[in-house]
């Protein structure tokens, strides 16, 4: 039977800024996603560039124009920041098999630490490379 008093409640918790409000740990599980997925398809440009340098010249110039251009290195930068981000968070993870660091507190720190870090070491490798 029907619930008669399903129009007294919220149907979504999607409703954001009414019903929902994002917070920080959710936001960095989903960017682990994200960055995830992201370092698949920045994985795949460079294996598309290296087949490029086995298959002749022609093939290999095509490729480095793409990889080489200013969309290129947007792409490539922002998959160095997907790099450490998705590390930051896995060794999130492995501190967190040990069973510890789930206070409200740490996990907070730990999430603007991924955050920071990530932008933080994203930008010494760019400098150093």
């Amino acid at each position: 039977m029907a619930d008669v008093n399903r129009g007294n409640r919220p149907l979504s918790p999607f409703m954001l800024g009414k019903y929902y409000r994002f917070q920080l740990n959710s936001v960095t599980s989903i960017m682990t996603r994200v960055t995830g997925n992201a370092l698949l398809l920045g994985g795949l440009l460079v294996t598309w560039w290296l087949l490029a340098a086995a298959a002749g010249p022609v093939a290999f110039a095509r490729a480095d124009w793409v990889l080489t251009s200013w969309i290129g290195d947007i792409v490539m930068f922002l998959s160095l920041w997907a790099l450490w981000y998705h590390a930051l968070a896995g060794l999130r993870h492995l501190y967190w098999d040990t069973g510890r660091g789930f206070s409200l507190d740490q996990v907070r720190i730990m999430g603007w630490g991924i955050i920071g870090g990530s932008v933080v070491l994203t930008i010494f490798t760019a400098l150093i490379i």
